[in-house]
């Protein structure tokens, strides 16, 4: 009887425990759940060190940029402290002394095709107001002519021309003559 009794206590315990022992390990569907989580972790991880990444060449970019428009502004600045073109009496023809001046504006605008300029033709009181006029436009196309054969694009170029109207000098001596008798580079 003792026997029987733990045969039938063995038959029993013996289901059981082999049931214990399959389902302590994870099942197939758990591990494919675990696999799936796994992968969406690491698409997220790679898709936020993409977005990181771009943020960065993003960032990288801007400052690039900013350090360009920083010295383009700091070059700008300096070519506005030399804009003045001076002819002789009844002349407009660039003089060669300022062909280096007109280079290094030629070099800025050629480097930068969204920078826009004017170009003032100026003249001293000597002559009628309409001569003058025309002269002014001579001297500011002159200045226009040599920075487009530099290669600057027409585009960029404006000109204008107010004759005697604006003198940088007042008087009529030789020396505000000779200041008034002028082309001038005028950023935009």
């Amino acid at each position: 009887m003792l026997q029987t009794r733990a045969i039938k206590s063995l038959i029993i315990a013996l289901p059981v425990v082999t049931l214990m022992a399959c389902s302590s390990g994870p099942s197939e569907e758990e591990l494919a759940a675990e696999r799936n989580r796994a992968a969406q972790e690491a698409a997220q991880q790679q898709e936020q060190q993409k977005a990181a990444e771009q943020a960065r060449v993003k960032a990288e970019a801007a400052k690039k940029l900013e350090v360009a428009q920083q010295m383009a502004k700091s070059e700008r600045e300096a070519l506005e402290s030399k804009q003045v073109v001076y002819f002789d009496f009844d002349r407009s023809t660039v003089k060669s002394d300022f062909n280096a001046i007109l280079d290094q504006h030629a070099a800025f605008l050629a480097k930068n095709p969204n920078q826009k300029v004017v170009i003032e033709g100026h003249c001293d009181s000597r002559g009628t107001p309409e001569y003058n006029i025309a002269l002014g436009e001579r001297r500011a196309k002159s200045v226009e002519t040599y920075l487009l054969n530099a290669g600057v694009s027409s585009s960029q170029i404006t000109v204008v021309s107010y004759g005697e109207e604006k003198p940088a000098v007042m008087g009529s001596s030789e020396y505000a003559f000779a200041q008034n008798r002028r082309g001038v580079i005028v950023y935009q």
